[in-house]
């Protein structure tokens, strides 16, 4: 990642959304690579092209329970007039020694055996009198050579095709074929893609740290008894589960005081497990603003060039947000406002982008679409500030949840979107076109 810090222009400055964003991309660079165990690296991105060493599956296999035979030896049986197998043994999955399947043999096999030698079909069990010797009670037509060492015989009903039920050797991969490409996201499958291929390790971008503090006095964490003038602390379990969702192994710190040395202390303390730090509250310009005092000294006498600028966003909600980066390695910091729909939009829009560049992916941004809007009457917006507002998608449509109050937690755990109103419009009535973040 870069130590640059951002682009300075004065605290009286109008930022804009896309600015502010640049600024952070620019600043965040991905995380280097690593080797790690295949379940470790679940959810990491992956930096190399993995080449197949070995076709799979790398031998005909069965795809059924059944009987391995020559084609020529069930040609034309049916019901009536069933053919009768002398079988000559067991194959069974993982068999190295196999049994060899002459004229009038048969060899049972399960659901994943290697088709033994001499045998060019396999016959299901359900075709036949699994092995039990009992045919229909006439017109049975019996091709036993009766070798010995038959382990009894089989009536087979129904013909099979060359081929049949048996799934050839590189039918799935071949060997030289490329299995994943650089860059992918490994999720299950692609970890079961690695392991059947023989890696235990793989090369990836690992998954960013990401600690988020909360402060301010009055919070009070979920579980304990409210006292006057208290409230729960709901945004760091929101950002912390946010960083988890986007990918990242994110750490929650309990609500710190309003008080800079603790705050100080705290993150400072914390930079040690940390790719990138969050905090929530104190960057306003209320007499409490205790980020500002607190992260306007972290590193100072350790880094040059360290430090935190705050800023004003053109923007609702989430006018105040702060950034830079703070400790000797320059770790980014995104500094988020106190209200929790403010700073639940801020994680989606600035937040978010960080950790999934973090992550080297190349599209670190939520997905957008246009619908329309459906609602009673006209949404107003003040005019030089780009609102997002909560709404539910569906089917091409998009509907405000709640108000644009930033308090309104309710409201936002019914949204599935955000609808976006441009910073020269004010007004935009029911059935207009808007442009929508889709939130998951």
């Amino acid at each position: 990642m870069s130590s640059a810090a951002p682009r300075t222009a004065g605290q009286d400055r109008l930022w804009s959304v896309d600015e502010h964003l640049e600024d952070i991309l620019a600043a965040v660079r991905p995380l280097e690579p690593i080797d790690l165990q295949l379940l470790d690296a679940l959810g990491c991105v992956l930096v190399e092209d993995v080449t197949v060493p070995l076709s799979l599956p790398p031998f005909d296999n069965s795809s059924m329970d059944g009987y391995a035979v020559r084609v020529a030896d069930v040609a034309g049986v049916s019901e009536e007039f069933p053919a009768v197998l002398d079988v000559v043994g067991d194959v069974a999955a993982g068999e190295a020694d196999l049994v060899r399947v002459g004229p009038g043999q048969a060899a049972r096999i399960m659901t994943g055996a290697p088709l033994p030698p001499g045998a060019e079909t396999v016959v299901p069990v359900e075709w036949t009198d699994g092995g039990l010797g009992e045919g229909p009670a006439s017109g049975m037509r019996a091709r036993s050579l009766a070798p010995e060492g038959a382990e009894g015989q089989v009536h087979v009903y129904r013909q099979a095709e060359a081929r049949a039920h048996v799934r050839a050797k590189g039918s799935d991969v071949k060997a030289g074929d490329r299995a994943l490409e650089a860059g992918t996201v490994l999720g299950p499958p692609q970890i079961a893609l690695l392991a059947a291929i023989g890696r235990g390790t793989v090369r990836v971008r690992p998954r960013p740290r990401v600690v988020v503090v909360s402060t301010g006095s009055e919070l009070v964490q979920p579980g304990e008894e409210l006292g006057s003038g208290q409230i729960y602390d709901s945004n760091s379990f929101a950002l912390t589960a946010a960083a988890r969702d986007a990918g990242a192994i994110a750490y929650r710190v309990g609500a710190v005081a309003d008080d800079a040395d603790t705050l100080r202390s705290t993150i400072e303390d914390q930079l040690v497990r940390a790719d990138l730090m969050v905090t929530t509250g104190g960057v306003s310009v209320g007499a409490y603003d205790v980020v500002k005092e607190a992260l306007s000294h972290v590193g100072d006498e350790d880094v040059a060039g360290s430090g935190i600028e705050f800023r004003k966003l053109a923007m609702q909600p989430g006018k105040p947000q702060g950034f830079g980066s703070i400790g000797p390695d320059h770790i980014p910091l995104l500094a988020l406002p106190g209200n929790p729909v403010s700073s639940y939009v801020s994680f989606e829009l600035f937040v978010r982008p960080a950790i999934r560049a973090l992550m080297g992916l190349g599209d670190v941004h939520r997905p957008r679409t246009r619908a329309t809007l459906t609602t009673a009457k006209a949404l107003t917006s003040p005019k030089g500030r780009r609102q997002f507002l909560r709404g539910t998608y569906a089917d091409g449509s998009v509907t405000p949840v709640g108000g644009a109050g930033s308090h309104l937690i309710a409201a936002l755990a019914h949204a599935d979107a955000l609808i976006v109103v441009p910073e020269e419009v004010a007004s935009v009535e029911p059935g207009a076109e808007v442009e929508v973040v889709l939130l998951g």
